[in-house]
């Protein structure tokens, strides 16, 4: 009933982390939203401009120490001491990258292409920006804006909008 009173018209959702799992889960969220129809922006942040940094977007890693949810084939958990090993990370990243091609889920340049086509937008954090010294052209191309956070929560306004942060 709250649902047909109070449709969700808007989501905006924040990445700050630029693990592999992490963006991922801003773009199956941000994606799925276009694909309802309900009016997206995605904010990348901190860690997560990694996703729509050229340079960096496709070569993103898996987190293996400190994962409490990290399991080896089995189901056994993964110890992390091994995450300290040279290699090891480079090794989980490529098996998870693996198994997101044998799910079908698009890599996350063709993933952003996708939200963007769909009437989805993406934005820069002018903040995240400064700290790592990135400039706009270091962006993929389809990034609508560099804002400030205030200036993101603007285009987030509104009663019937949802912030996600990822």
């Amino acid at each position: 009933m709250a649902n047909e009173e109070f449709p969700l018209k808007k989501v905006c959702i924040i990445c700050a982390k630029g693990t592999l799992e992490d963006v991922y889960a801003a773009l199956i969220m941000g994606n799925g939203a276009v694909m309802e129809g309900i009016e997206t922006k995605l904010f990348f942040t901190f860690f997560g401009l990694d996703a729509i940094t050229t340079k960096t977007m496709n070569s993103l890693h898996t987190g293996v120490t400190g994962n409490p949810s990290m399991r080896m084939p089995g189901g056994l958990p993964f110890p992390t001491l091994l995450g300290v090993i040279p290699g090891v990370e480079a090794g989980v990243s490529a098996m998870m990258r693996n198994q997101i091609n044998k799910a079908d889920i698009p890599p996350v340049k063709e993933f952003l292409e996708m939200i963007d086509a769909g009437g989805g937008e993406v934005f820069a954090c002018k903040l995240g920006m400064d700290m790592f010294k990135l400039k706009r052209e270091d962006l993929w191309e389809g990034v609508k804006e560099v804002l400030t956070v205030g200036q993101f929560y603007e285009k987030c306004g509104g009663l019937q909008t949802q912030i996600i942060f990822t």
